[in-house]
């Protein structure tokens, strides 16, 4: 289709895109126009335009006009192509507004007109909107009661491509898949189950998935990932996703590691409660967001070769559980004294990032809600990140937070962080000091790499309280729009390297 050919574009929540040249009618209207050429908005009649007129000189920048059976919103912005990333979320969070009058009207869908010839304004109302309408329902009786009415969002804007929104749906279907694998508890969602979920997520969206069961992972000698495991019932699992297109860019893999620890008690280091535990399902949002992340990039046929990986079990203080002072062997043959029992997502970790250097990768990021420090120096608005991979690409990373606005916090890694965590008896230990602790298991985690890496401590806005605008209450998917961007933007589009 012709982009300078007027058309509308559905985002089906829960559907299929479909596309039509018509008009749709729906109960809520989403008008955007720049100031400078409000004076050509269609559809008004003289008296309301020059109310809109009068309101615009009065530096509104939403106007309601509401009448028998409809509500027309007219959202005012200073149209411009190049977008500041702040500029971009305050359009998210006007879309996540819409739905939510949407729903308090009982409407199942919304239209949105984009006037202004901006593009990106387009996508960042759909991508609020459709974000803020997430809702986990399936453990309620009353579903139906409490489902929100909101099922299609239209878009008709002459300046956007079919392609861009099919684009977005396959970005939100990735935010929306980590997010339900979060609010999953674990009498559920088992390290077993987490891997049939990441099999299903890879049939849907096209890409491979190989699971190593226990056995597997004990010829592997993965020592971290057994240690943890050794207190629970359930065995872990080690699962392997690949999305090789032909045609990729990139000559060498980039590798993306999940934490998977799908319950944390703290094993015998156990976490007081209520606080800390309460809700430590949200242990694998890592994991989720590889996960999303994958759907993301294999759904939308990015030319990229990413390998995504996802260690899995839960942390609990039954059976033959880790001891403080206890010796593992990791799975590079590293051995590690652990210290304590509840810093076991770096064990995990560990033996994920040994195993990334078999792929001879171009550069491996890991996520992981690894430490409360983490939260403690920069809260739930940002991630923290660190690493050895080149500036340039550590900024283009940090740059893709800014305009997904997942936010990120670089911090430096020192040596004398990793002087914190050497063992008298063994070759590392599994705790540093009572500071900064979120830079020295970067430093633990450092030890595994052997090629450009970056860690991101998710902790903090892995999983929130209460909702955060489209960000919606429980887990977040955080890390999936962020990632797809930065893969996007730095490989999709480059020369192979």
């Amino acid at each position: 289709m012709n982009s300078a050919e007027s058309y509308t574009v559905a985002i089906f929540v829960s559907m299929n895109i479909q596309t039509s040249k018509n008009t749709t009618k729906a109960a809520l209207t989403a008008v955007i126009v720049s100031k400078q050429g409000s004076s050509e908005t269609k559809g008004l009649s003289k008296e309301e335009m020059a109310y809109l007129q009068a309101q615009i000189k009065a530096e509104k920048d939403v106007v309601t006009f509401q009448t028998l059976g409809s509500i027309r919103k007219y959202f005012i912005i200073a149209a411009s192509d190049d977008q500041d990333p702040a500029i971009l979320e305050l359009w998210r969070s006007k879309g996540k507004e819409l739905q939510a009058l949407a729903c308090s009207i009982k409407s199942d869908s919304l239209h949105i007109i984009n006037e202004t010839g901006v593009a990106s304004a387009s996508l960042a109302f759909a991508e609020g909107a459709a974000l803020g309408n997430y809702q986990f329902l399936k453990y309620l009786k009353a579903k139906k009661d409490n489902k929100n009415s909101l099922e299609k969002i239209f878009v008709q804007d002459s300046s956007l491509k079919d392609e861009k929104l099919i684009e977005l749906k396959g970005i939100v279907d990735g935010t929306l898949l980590a997010r339900d694998l979060i609010n999953e508890p674990v009498s559920y969602l088992t390290a077993v189950q987490f891997s049939k979920e990441m099999q299903k997520a890879g049939k849907a969206a096209g890409f491979t998935v190989k699971v190593l069961n226990k056995k597997e992972i004990e010829a592997q000698k993965m020592g971290g990932l057994l240690g943890v495991n050794r207190g629970s019932i359930d065995p872990p699992t080690f699962t392997i996703m690949e999305y090789k297109p032909k045609g990729a860019k990139n000559k060498r893999p980039i590798v993306l590691v999940g934490k998977g620890v799908v319950f944390d008690t703290g094993g015998l280091s156990l976490k007081p409660t209520p606080g800390s535990m309460d809700e430590m399902k949200c242990d694998m949002s890592g994991g989720a967001a590889v996960v999303g992340a994958m759907h993301a990039i294999a759904a939308n046929q990015l030319p990229v070769h990413v390998i995504g990986l996802v260690p899995a079990t839960d942390n609990r203080p039954g059976m033959n559980a880790l001891c403080p002072q206890d010796i593992i062997t990791m799975h590079d043959g590293t051995t590690v004294e652990v210290l304590n029992t509840d810093a076991e997502g770096r064990l995990i970790l560990g033996d994920a990032l040994s195993y990334a250097k078999k792929y001879d990768p171009l550069l491996v990021i890991d996520l992981a809600t690894l430490t409360g420090a983490a939260v403690r120096a920069i809260g739930t608005y940002a991630s923290a990140i660190m690493g050895t991979a080149d500036q340039d690409i550590m900024q283009d990373l940090s740059k893709s937070g800014m305009n997904t606005w997942e936010r990120t916090v670089q911090f430096p890694m020192w040596k004398e962080y990793g002087d914190e965590m050497k063992s008298d008896i063994a070759d590392l230990k599994n705790l540093g000091g009572s500071n900064a602790g979120h830079i020295s298991a970067g430093k633990f985690l450092e030890h595994f790499t052997a090629y450009p890496w970056i860690h991101i401590d998710i902790a903090g806005p892995a999983y929130i309280n209460s909702p955060q605008s489209y960000r919606t209450k429980g887990g977040t998917g955080v890390g999936v729009r962020m990632l797809y961007n930065f893969i996007k933007n730095n490989y999709a589009d480059a020369s192979a390297k």
